[in-house]
């Protein structure tokens, strides 16, 4: 099985630099400190109560003085110095394919090691869950380099095989325990194919993590995945096992693929701006610095469009 080096990850330090997501000296330049302005938001430390403005997020109103005034007021918060982010990175079985420049699992790791030597750059403490078709491998969130070295170790490692079949898939129980978690504030990346997963169970996982959370979806897509290639006629087995013949050289039956791809990429982004959550993707062909780079200028675009 092919995983991404541990070198590898760690070399990505000097991409997150050249890219300007890290940056030891304050510029001016468009690039430099971009992580910092686009996710160095809201800490957990109150501030005040203010009324509310358009834009501003539903989940911090602060219903009792809402009640009493009988308009919206909003729970205001201090920037803290310090931010917890995890990285939910999807390295299970479901997730090791590709057809271009690399599979799905090793760019996954590339874009957690990216953001997250950005995010020890600006000194915020790092985590993350890594999915596997064993038990999800949680690592808490710490400012140590070494701490984050551990998480990169992890990423490189090959997933151990499960002791049984799991009742749900390998994501979809990621994301539980996450529900779990009691620590709140986070900048929680979710790094996957959500595609994968059945649409009603993650729309209850995303709604619930966002209550506690501030959460980023990057999908990691193929080309594959919704251009078949003309290869004849091949079976496809989707998560539940279900078996169906395709005959990749037959016009029609491509269509009806690339269209029902592009109907639950659609309904995955209209999950996201119902609930708020930023979306962006990247292919596997994709120079991950580039792909993560353009994800993160389009959120500081929607945020300067809000102001």
């Amino acid at each position: 099985m092919l995983m991404p080096t541990f070198d590898e990850l760690a070399q990505l330090r000097y991409q997150a630099h050249s890219v300007g997501l890290v940056s030891a000296q304050k510029t001016h330049t468009p690039l430099s400190g971009l992580y910092a302005s686009v996710f160095r938001g809201q800490g957990m430390d109150f501030d005040e109560v203010r009324e509310y403005r358009y834009g501003d997020e539903i989940r911090h109103i602060d219903w009792r003085v809402t009640a009493r005034a009988r308009k919206p007021y909003l729970k205001t918060y201090r920037e803290e110095r310090e931010r917890h982010v995890l990285f939910c990175v999807d390295m299970s079985t479901m997730m090791q394919f590709g057809t271009r420049g690399t599979f799905k699992h090793v760019q996954a790791a590339r874009v957690a090691a990216l953001l997250g030597w950005s995010a020890q750059g600006h000194g915020d403490s790092v985590g993350g869950l890594i999915v596997s078709d064993a038990e999800p491998r949680f690592y808490r969130p710490n400012h140590a380099q070494r701490a984050f070295w551990h998480f990169l170790k992890g990423l490189s490692e090959p997933c151990p095989a499960p002791a049984a079949l799991p009742s749900e898939s390998p994501l979809q129980q990621a994301l539980t325990v996450l529900q779990r978690q009691q620590q709140t504030g986070a900048l929680l990346f979710i790094i996957a194919d959500l595609h994968l997963l059945n649409s009603q169970k993650l729309a209850q996982a995303l709604r619930a993590l966002r209550q506690r959370h501030e959460l980023v979806l990057i999908n990691i897509d193929d080309i594959a995945d919704y251009q078949l290639p003309a290869i004849g006629r091949v079976y496809f087995t989707a998560p539940d096992g279900q078996e169906v013949l395709i005959d990749t050289d037959n016009p029609a039956g491509c269509s009806a693929y690339q269209q029902s791809w592009e109907q639950q990429r659609a309904e995955l982004q209209a999950l996201s701006r119902q609930l708020q959550i930023d979306f962006f993707s990247l292919r596997t062909d994709e120079a991950v610095y580039q792909g993560v780079f353009n994800g993160l200028r389009q959120r500081a675009q929607r945020q300067q469009a809000h102001l």
